[in-house]
């Protein structure tokens, strides 16, 4: 793959973008803003992975070795003007989208959420809890942004707060997944401040809740009968990832149960879409 094309981490970048899609499939919207939206969203999240790596090289170089910037493929000068390009030009979108549907919400999530990741990646990271919350935050946004759009404000918000959990137990599990690097490079993560017996407990506490509240978008009328089907098999991943991480918390297992939640939030997002028709 070409080293600009992988430091994108598109398939990172894509689940953002499914936030918006689903938005577009609930709302059965398809018009020109929403397309940019995606686009939007896609180019925003590069970006935010692009600066996020040109911070964490030294720590890469240690857990990640193989990814772009600490093989080489990739200049540390390149990998930050590149970032400040795909920024911009998201920025760019989001005012398109806002002038064309005259409002000025897609424009200020993207200009705020574009802050937040250049943040994140720059200090926030390495803060205990602090780090999780705002990347929860980005993820969680993309609904909103996308409800923005097309005028789905209540659904999206409902949509945002299961994604905000889950992505939260996920990142906690990805700290876990990263202790050794991250403690050589003295960063103040939640495993490394507090433990990973701890860590594993608040990342299934999070799994759970977003379970246990998941089928309130069909109580509450939001999605059909057919939400609770694909629902079931991603609730079966979740459950599988608390178990997992409580039973065992060495690296490698985290490893494993960060693609079993990044697995089940994709199955998550097909009932969303699945519920809507």
């Amino acid at each position: 793959m070409n080293a600009y094309l992988e430091i994108l981490r598109p398939g990172n970048a894509l689940l953002a973008v499914v936030a918006v899609v689903l938005i577009a499939i609930i709302g059965k919207n398809y018009d020109v803003p929403i397309l940019i939206g995606i686009i939007t969203v896609f180019l925003a999240t590069g970006a935010g992975n692009v600066i996020n790596d040109y911070f964490d090289y030294k720590i890469d170089a240690i857990n990640k070795p193989e990814r772009p910037i600490p093989s080489g493929r990739i200049s540390l000068k390149n990998a930050r003007n590149y970032s400040f390009i795909l920024f911009l030009l998201a920025i760019a979108l989001g005012s398109i989208i806002s002038f064309i549907i005259n409002s000025y919400w897609p424009f200020i999530i993207v200009v705020f959420n574009s802050i937040v990741m250049y943040y994140y990646a720059y200090s926030l990271k390495s803060s205990v809890l602090t780090g999780n919350i705002s990347v929860a935050f980005l993820t969680a946004s993309c609904f909103i942004f996308g409800g923005s759009i097309i005028g789905l404000f209540e659904i999206s918000f409902y949509l945002a707060f299961f994604a905000f959990f889950m992505t939260l137990a996920r990142e906690i599990v990805k700290d876990m997944e990263d202790y050794i690097g991250d403690k050589q490079e003295g960063a103040k993560t939640l495993p490394i401040k507090y433990g990973m017996k701890i860590s594993s407990i608040l990342a299934a506490l999070f799994i759970l809740l977003a379970s246990c509240l998941s089928p309130i978008l069909y109580l509450n009328g939001i999605f059909n009968l057919y939400y609770l089907i694909p629902l079931t098999i991603a609730l079966i991943f979740f459950i599988m990832s608390a178990y997992k991480i409580l039973l065992n918390q060495e690296v490698e297992n985290c490893k494993t149960v960060s693609k079993l939640l990044k697995r089940g939030m994709m199955i998550a997002f097909i009932a969303f879409a699945v519920g809507s028709f």
